[in-house]
């Protein structure tokens, strides 16, 4: 669903007639052709006024106010630039740890991978080279750290996602089109949501992500989505936005965005500053998708044909040629399902398979282990 700084953008999901498109939007330019592309996150909502203190972070609030956040929390966003191989690209972060190290989106710093260059600009305009620490193209998280440490930069405070409640108002922090410093307000417009995001190499999957109305567009990708008391909440990370005549993305905020959840992000985020890796949990298992009607015309049972299986997969009884059927319990549609459940748990924890092997079905209790 999102994509790297400066490459095209492509549908991810398709609802209803006005077939949405989701994107991960950050603000990019491929110097060769000269040509901006949008590739961050959007959120968008009118309106700053209150009628609550910015203490509370409560749903029975009617919105934010805006003016206290904003100056509570704009000191911990940056606005990012990133070049590299032909393309380059702004985006937004926010100072997450002492040290001076910088939560941002995968997608918003994947042009400057292998040789590429990126920097960090503070809200007083101070900028900052940075060095990528640690990326997890999956959930499209990635942990950068300021050569100058965020010295004088207060660290943004944590909140958590799980208390969240649909229309509890939120504010959107960061750099849309590269003006830093932008500020929006709006609501949780709803939460637990599962949107993969298309990219260039590998698809992001946003994993139970808030939905907002507060107004995001290219640039915002990696800010900051904040409760009325200033707390960082969710990552800003994708966009819907409706297609035109030819299929192509309008490239603006329509109101639905997407933020990866602060609860999600904080345990990746640690353990890409640890060990610069994401270290996410595998099933040993290459599968392909069994479209329902090649199954219908071979008469074979639709679901995840086993290409490979091995380590975990092997352990549980698995075996090339065999067809998962069903994963937790629920019939087996899409490779992502297995993608989701090494994202969403830790090495250790089981996921049960039905499959079905020259015939028969048979029950899996798959063990996840360390890749």
């Amino acid at each position: 669903m999102s994509q790297a700084d400066g490459g095209s953008q492509q549908p991810a999901e398709r609802r209803g007639p006005n077939r949405l498109l989701i994107t991960a939007i950050v603000e990019g330019v491929i110097v060769a052709a000269l040509v901006a592309t949008l590739i961050i996150v959007s959120i968008r909502r009118s309106g700053d006024t209150a009628n609550a203190s910015p203490a509370s972070g409560q749903a029975s609030t009617a919105m934010c106010a805006a003016i206290p956040v904003a100056n509570q929390v704009l000191p911990s966003v940056v606005t990012i630039s990133a070049s590299g191989s032909g393309a380059a690209g702004t985006g937004s972060g926010q100072v997450f740890r002492e040290g001076g190290y910088i939560l941002t989106n995968d997608h918003v710093i994947s042009s400057a991978v292998g040789g590429g260059s990126v920097t960090v600009q503070y809200s007083d305009g101070h900028s900052s080279a940075a060095t990528i620490v640690g990326r997890d193209p999956s959930t499209d998280l990635a942990v950068l750290k300021a050569a100058d440490e965020a010295k004088g930069y207060p660290v943004i405070g944590l909140g958590s996602s799980a208390n969240l409640q649909v229309g509890q108002p939120v504010v959107a922090l960061g750099a849309p089109l590269g003006l830093a410093s932008t500020v929006t307000s709006g609501i949780v417009s709803a939460l637990d949501r599962y949107v993969p995001v298309p990219g260039d190499t590998v698809t992001h999957h946003l994993i139970g992500a808030i939905q907002t109305d507060a107004a995001i567009n290219p640039g915002n990708s990696g800010g900051a989505l904040v409760d009325c008391s200033g707390k960082l909440v969710g990552v800003n990370a994708a966009i819907a936005t409706v297609p035109n005549a030819s299929g192509v993305s309008g490239g603006g905020s329509v109101g639905l965005g997407f933020a990866i959840p602060i609860d999600l992000a904080n345990p990746i985020a640690d353990q890409l500053i640890k060990t610069g890796k994401p270290g996410h949990p595998t099933t040993g298992l290459q599968v392909q998708e069994i479209p329902p009607a090649l199954a219908q015309a071979s008469g074979s049972p639709s679901g995840l044909f086993v290409l490979a299986a091995t380590g975990p997969g092997a352990e549980a009884g698995l075996k090339a040629g065999d067809v998962i059927t069903k994963v937790d319990g629920q019939q087996a549609v899409s490779s992502e399902q297995i993608v989701v459940a090494t994202l969403t748990r830790k090495v250790g924890d089981k996921i049960e398979l039905t499959y079905v092997r020259a015939g028969t079905s048979a029950n899996a209790t798959l063990t996840l282990a360390a890749p």
